[in-house]
């Protein structure tokens, strides 16, 4: 039986405005954010969800609360899709990592799937324990739609693992705010359906 994701990333942040490397940090949605996610609740009402998931971080959950209480259902917490893990450049926007760090700074840019960040994590790391959440939810969801609400980076870790790309390719996937991706696993088999869909924001 087919297992339906509605693979979603959280609505803006302060922090996003900037594009500081937001990593663990637990920042709040702003006003738009906060708006983002109500139109995420729209546009997914008709949908026939049976459960949904989030990061741990109030980000992730303040965008996937809506999408719940449309349906009646309860957001259920998931380490697996908590943002990556960076470390030492937690809170440094580009140009200050550049400065600190350039030449895994260049590497990030140019060999992602190569860097692990000082004190944090690698996307190896992130697509070992988000993959295996994915692949958990599919097993005990078999014949329903769940909701994923995770982070920019997850998002791109779990569409490169399910289209069977490397995690180098994370750069050639966009993924705004409030975006909407949608996949499937079927016999061992995944689909991908969209991909930072943002129809609804418009």
């Amino acid at each position: 039986m087919v297992t339906r994701f509605i693979l979603v990333r959280h609505g803006q942040t302060e922090w996003n405005l900037v594009e500081r490397y937001r990593g663990r940090a637990d920042i709040a949605l702003n006003a738009t954010g906060r708006e983002q996610a109500r139109r995420l609740a729209e546009r997914l009402a008709g949908e026939p969800i049976a459960a949904v998931y989030a990061g741990p971080l109030q980000r992730t959950l303040a965008t996937a609360e809506p999408i719940a209480a449309a349906k009646g259902l309860r957001v259920q917490p998931l380490m697996g899709l908590i943002d990556i893990d960076f470390g030492a450049w937690q809170g440094l926007t580009e140009a200050e990592a550049e400065a600190r760090y350039p030449a895994l700074y260049g590497l990030w840019l140019n060999r992602p799937g190569e860097v692990r960040f000082p004190q944090g994590e690698g996307l190896e790391d992130v697509r070992r324990r988000a993959m295996a959440a994915v692949r958990d939810l599919a097993r005990r969801h078999k014949g329903e739609t769940v909701v994923l609400v995770s982070h920019k980076i997850v998002n791109k870790v779990i569409l490169c693992a399910v289209l069977g790309l490397s995690n180098h390719a994370i750069w050639r996937i966009d993924q705004d705010n409030g975006a909407i991706n949608r996949f499937e696993f079927q016999d061992g088999q995944w689909l991908v359906q969209a991909v930072n869909d943002t129809c609804h924001l418009r």
